[in-house]
């Protein structure tokens, strides 16, 4: 039988090379230049490898911490700005919301209702103008922007922005009854030409205009063509409306003309429609509380004592009786001769013939009544003189149930149903049921001016602002249908 020996490897600790024979593994433990230290390289490259593997670990995670931090911040962000928007019903797309303003010039601005319109249809004023001191002054008080005052001196070239609306209600003194309607002899008439030099370069979109009801008619309609045809000649379609206060909700009597101009090129060959009339109004929310107004808007003095002497007279008629629309009593007693009477205007002669029948019809009440009050009746020429538009004698009537204005033409009675017109003159409504004139915030409401619009501190500055402003509902009305017409969202 033969016997197996298991055969013995020797193995370098150093290097770990193996060897079969003892001599040569001996040999090679005392050679000059020892082997390779296989431990430590193994050991290096493996504390290398862990230490790569370790750091790209690292990095992955502090990738991954570093963009949840950063979309934490972004949603962060997201929602600030979602809480800064206003809020949205869920039918509506939010890009419909955005729009930019539109930018308007407000020439002849006044005290600025044609800006309360505009700002109510969320538009941003550019630039506005007006000649008159006390009302750029109250223009700036309210709107925080002072107006230029000579719209002849306005370079639109100048004007950096883009334009789309030209506003104004260009003035209407010499083509109204109290203007006498003097048309092109007056500089202010032709100040419509300025509107138009300064679209030729702005170009707007629309301009919104305004004017009293007689330039339809004035110089024989010379006035009106000349407007129409500048404006088409300019490039612009014209749609006029004849629209007062009185005709949606505010009771006031102030008949106006508004010019819609639509540029041709967006103009979509369809007319404007406004929304309906609304007759019905509360008289009462117009007025001021009778205990709180002040006792300088009270009437008293000379016209008070006029006022109470035409009041004997009206209590005398009967019922039914009607009274000539202008009763001049002192030219039935001022004892002119034929050849005075035919000296005189066309018109004056016309209403003392008028008055005879009323006073023989009644002559000894006239003439006891003419002499207890022929002081003050003669103490002005306009207290002798009676616009009774009131209609037919009523039961119990009295001067004292309408409006009375004190006017150039002499004691004007009116039908309370509306505020008379609103005028820059000194014509103040008398309201006769509380024997005083309006007061400068009922004013205020007849124009549709806010509760906080800030009215100058003198009475005579702010009559005549109001009675020279433009109506701030019928202007909205006007503006708010062009835009609804056009797609133009407003708020």
């Amino acid at each position: 039988m033969y016997s197996i020996t298991k055969m013995v490897v020797y193995s370098c600790e150093r290097c770990g090379k193996t060897f079969k024979q003892k001599g040569h593994y001996m040999k090679h433990l005392q050679r000059k230049t020892p082997c390779d230290n296989m431990n430590a390289t193994l050991d290096s490259i493996v504390e290398k490898k862990l230490d790569e593997v370790v750091k790209e670990k690292l990095q992955e995670l502090t990738d991954k911490a570093v963009k949840e931090k950063l979309q934490e911040l972004v949603d962060k962000v997201e929602i600030d700005i979602k809480n800064l928007m206003p809020p949205q019903s869920d039918n509506v797309d939010p890009t419909e919301m955005e729009h930019p303003k539109l930018t308007y010039i407000d020439l002849f601005c006044g005290i600025g209702g044609f800006h309360q319109a505009l700002d109510k249809l969320d538009c941003k004023c550019v630039i506005a103008c007006d000649i008159d001191k006390a009302c750029r002054e109250n223009y700036k008080l309210n709107y925080g922007m002072e107006p230029h005052p000579d719209v002849r001196k306005i370079d639109p070239n100048e004007i950096e922005e883009d334009i789309d609306i030209i506003c104004g209600g260009f003035p209407c003194q010499t083509f109204s009854n109290a203007g006498k309607k003097k048309m092109f002899e007056d500089d202010r008439g032709l100040l419509f030409d300025e509107i138009v030099r300064i679209a030729k370069v702005k170009k707007p979109k629309y301009m919104f205009l305004e004017n009293v009801k007689h330039i339809l008619k004035v110089g024989d309609k010379k006035v009106i063509e000349y407007i129409k045809k500048t404006l088409d000649d300019n490039n612009y379609n014209l749609q006029l409306f004849e629209i007062s206060p009185h005709n949606y909700g505010v009771p006031q009597q102030r008949e106006r003309v508004y010019f819609v101009c639509v540029r041709k090129d967006i103009y979509n060959e369809s007319e404007i429609v406004l929304p309906p009339k609304v007759k019905e109004f509360a008289f009462e929310d117009f007025l001021d509380k009778k205990e709180e107004i002040d006792s300088k808007y009270f009437i008293d003095g000379d016209v008070l004592t006029c006022l109470n002497a035409w009041e004997e007279m009206i209590k005398i008629f009967p019922v039914g009786e009607k009274i000539s629309p202008v009763i001049m009593i002192n030219e039935h007693y001022n004892g002119h001769t034929e050849e005075e009477f035919n000296s005189y205007a066309k018109w004056r002669k016309g209403y003392i013939t008028a008055n005879k029948p009323l006073i023989q019809k009644y002559k000894p009440q006239w003439d006891a009544w003419y002499e207890k009050h022929k002081e003050i009746l003669q103490k002005r020429e306009i207290y002798g003189k009676l616009e009774w538009q009131a209609g037919k004698i009523k039961e119990n009537d009295s001067i004292f149930d309408y409006f009375i204005q004190v006017r150039q033409s002499g004691i004007r009675v009116k039908r309370a149903k509306h505020f008379p017109t609103l005028v820059a003159i000194s014509q103040i409504p008398i309201y006769g049921k509380e024997k005083r004139y309006i007061t400068p915030r009922e004013c205020a409401r007849l124009q549709s001016f806010p509760v906080d619009y800030k009215i100058d501190e003198s009475d005579k500055k702010s009559y005549k602002q109001f009675g020279n402003a433009v109506n701030v509902s019928n202007v909205h009305t006007v503006i708010k249908a062009t835009f609804d017409h056009y797609g133009i969202k407003s708020s």
